[in-house]
C-alpha cells in the first residue's frame, strides 16, 4: 500500500516536493491556507537576474502538480498528533488527515517595515516597499508619487529588517541586493530620465549572473549606489522625501530628495512557520526559522522523526535555491519511507 506525505504549504518549495514524490508513487496531500498555489511567487513579476516572467516559473511548477496531487484550500489546521510513525492532522470543521510523513514548506513573510519608524513607511506617502513596487509592476499600473505625479528621483534602500541588530535580524536575507538591481533598472526603463539611487551597506550580489546585472545597472542605465546606511526620512510639505545618509566612501554625511523611495524588505519567518513550529515543538534556530537536524548534512531533516522541511521555512533563499531544496527534501522523505535509518545518522550526527 502506497504511503501518505501531507505538505504543508502550497508554495515553490510545496509545490516541487509534491511534484517528485507524486512521481516516486506517494499519496501526496497539500495544504495550502489560500485559495491557491504559487504562495510569494504570486507578488513577483519578473524575476532576477534575467527579468523572466515568474508566472513562467509557476506554470512550470504547477505542471509537476498533476491530478496525482491532492490540495486542499483555505486549510486551517488546528493540531498534528503522533501515534508511533503515523502522524494524524486536523483541519477546523472536524476534518482530519492520516500521514506517514510531514514536510514543512510553510514559506517566510517579509519584513514589516512599519517596524523601521525612522523610514517612515506606514507614515509618509511616497515612501513603500520593494513588494509594493513589484505589485505595481505585475498590475500594470501606472508608477506615480502620491500626489499623481512622475517620480523623477527615486530612491531604494537596502537591507531593510535584515542585518539589522535593533530589530533582531543580524542574518542576510541574500536577495534583497539583486531585487533592489533588478527593480531599479525597471525604473529606469519606465522613466529613462529619472535619477535612480541605491543606498547600500555592502553588495552581497554571489549568484550566477548577478555580478552581471550589478554592472548593467551601472554602466548601461546610470544607477547610482551610494555605499551608507539611511539614518532617517522625512517628508516636506510637498510630500517629497529627504533622506539622510552616511556615504561611508567618500566620508561625508549626504542629505537628498527624493520623489519616492523604496526600502528593500528582507526575510522574516512566516506567521505559518511560527504556527506549526510551536504546534509541533520544533527546535529553531538563533533567527527563529525552523532548526534542521544538522546545518550541513541533515537540512531537510528535522528534530522531530518523520517531519521534514523544505524551502524558506528554514533560512533565506532564492527561488533557484528553493526549487533544489525541495527537490532534496522529496529524497529525504522517500529514504525516510523506505526505511533507510536517517534517524541513525542523525543521533550519530554524522
Amino acid at each position: 500500500m502506497s504511503k501518505n506525505v501531507i505538505i504543508i504549504g502550497g508554495g515553490i518549495a510545496g509545490m516541487e516536493s509534491a511534484a517528485y514524490l507524486a512521481a516516486m508513487g506517494y499519496n501526496v496531500t497539500i495544504l495550502e491556507k489560500e485559495g491557491r498555489l504559487g504562495g510569494n511567487l504570486l507578488k513577483w513579476e519578473r524575476l532576477f537576474p534575467t527579468k523572466r516572467m515568474g508566472s513562467e516559473v509557476l506554470e512550470f511548477l504547477s505542471q509537476g502538480v498533476s491530478e496525482d496531487v491532492s490540495i486542499i484550500y483555505h486549510a486551517d489546521i488546528e493540531k498534528i498528533d503522533k501515534k508511533d510513525k503515523t502522524f494524524i492532522v486536523h483541519l477546523s470543521k472536524g476534518a482530519s488527515l492520516r500521514a506517514d510523513a510531514l514536510l514543512i514548506a510553510t514559506g517566510f513573510d517579509t519584513f514589516p517595515a512599519e517596524k523601521k519608524e525612522e523610514y517612515g513607511y506606514g507614515i509618509y506617502n511616497n515612501v513603500i516597499t520593494s513588494p509594493d513596487l513589484e505589485s505595481l509592476f505585475l498590475s500594470g499600473k501606472e508608477i506615480k508619487t502620491a500626489s499623481g505625479k512622475k517620480p523623477h528621483r527615486i530612491g531604494f534602500v537596502h537591507c531593510v529588517g535584515s542585518r539589522d541588530e535593533k530589530v533582531g535580524n543580524i542574518y542576510c536575507s541574500k536577495v534583497c541586493c539583486v531585487t533592489g538591481v533588478k527593480q531599479s533598472i525597471e525604473i529606469k526603463e519606465k522613466f529613462p530620465q529619472s535619477e535612480v539611487y541605491c543606498f547600500y551597506m555592502d553588495m552581497r550580489m554571489y549568484g550566477v549572473n548577478f555580478e552581471e546585472l550589478y554592472k548593467e545597472a551601472q554602466e548601461k542605465w546610470g544607477v547610482y549606489f551610494i555605499r551608507g546606511r539611511l539614518s532617517e526620512a522625512c517628508e516636506n510639505a510637498d510630500g517629497s522625501i529627504v533622506v539622510k545618509v552616511e556615504d561611508t566612501l567618500a566620508g561625508k554625511p549626504l542629505k537628498m530628495t527624493v520623489d519616492l523611495l523604496v526600502l528593500l524588505v528582507g526575510f522574516v519567518p512566516s506567521e505559518g512557520t511560527k504556527k506549526i513550529g510551536q504546534m509541533l515543538n520544533l527546535e529553531l534556530d538563533s533567527n527563529r526559522f525552523l532548526k534542521p537536524a544538522d546545518e550541513h548534512t541533515m537540512t531537510n531533516v528535522s528534530s522531530i522523526p518523520g517531519i521534514f522541511l523544505a524551502g524558506t521555512c528554514t533560512s533565506p533563499r532564492t527561488i533557484t535555491n528553493t526549487i533544489m531544496d525541495a527537490r532534496s527534501a522529496a529524497a529525504t522523505v522517500a529514504s525516510y519511507l523506505e526505511g533507510y535509518d536517517i534517524e541513525k545518522r542523525v543521533r550519530n550526527k554524522i
